[in-house]
């Protein structure tokens, strides 16, 4: 598991003062990249080697909204890993309020090719141990 706090700034929000839906997919990026500068391999070491990890699937339910100046708590949680696809789970809260659930699958790619490739062994590992623990600690 993994989290990361996000306060909810003006450039979130349309002129009502709620995030404008669009804006919480950036949170999601976001998130995601710091992730993966958590495992290590941040998204500019892994393009400048000619790799990505664009979005496969993105299933979002939007529950309550978030007001500019809320602090949200977003958590990560791996699901799976395969050869080259990674399932995850991202929820946002503000406190004790659900704010959104995201379901992703995330595929490694040749960025020349635009077709899969295998994780490189020490990313596979590190997203496995991520894995491991948030099973372990009942994720």
């Amino acid at each position: 598991m993994f989290t990361m706090p996000q306060k909810v700034l003006f450039k979130h929000c349309d002129p009502a003062g709620i995030v404008f839906y669009p804006r919480y997919f950036e949170m999601i990026n976001d998130c995601i990249e710091a992730w993966f500068d958590h495992l290590g391999t941040p998204f500019e070491i892994m393009h400048s080697t000619g790799f990505g990890v664009p979005t496969a699937r993105l299933n979002t339910e939007f529950r309550s909204p978030s007001r500019h100046g809320d602090m949200l708590t977003l958590t990560l949680i791996p699901i799976r890993v395969g050869t080259s696809s990674l399932q995850l789970t991202l929820d946002a809260h503000c406190g004790e309020q659900h704010r959104f659930h995201c379901e992703s699958t995330l595929v490694y790619v040749a960025l020349t090719t635009g077709k899969s490739s295998p994780w490189p062994e020490v990313l596979h590992h590190a997203i496995a141990t991520d894995l491991e623990k948030g099973q372990n600690n009942g994720a």
